[in-house]
């Protein structure tokens, strides 16, 4: 398992920083994903590729879901 946590890791790391305009719409995703809407992706495609959209929430989900890990993971010891 440490092998797939590692590379999801890199993934991140490796992910080319977020167009501005892109900052509230990421911050959503990391603070209540559920709340984004379809208006919010459509509003981003008016300045950002469906494709960075796509790489930029992924890559902030991952993130997300690695500093829950890391948070569990010292909790557990």
């Amino acid at each position: 398992m440490s092998e797939e946590i590692a590379a999801l890791r890199t993934i991140v790391a490796e992910m080319p920083p977020a167009a501005e305009v892109m900052e509230p719409y990421l911050a959503k995703v990391r603070e209540g994903a559920y709340s984004v809407t379809d208006a919010d992706v459509e509003e981003l495609k008016k300045g950002c590729s469906e494709d960075e959209i796509f790489e930029q929430t992924v890559a902030v989900a991952i993130a997300q879901g690695l500093r829950r890990y890391d948070a569990a993971m010292d909790v557990i010891g």
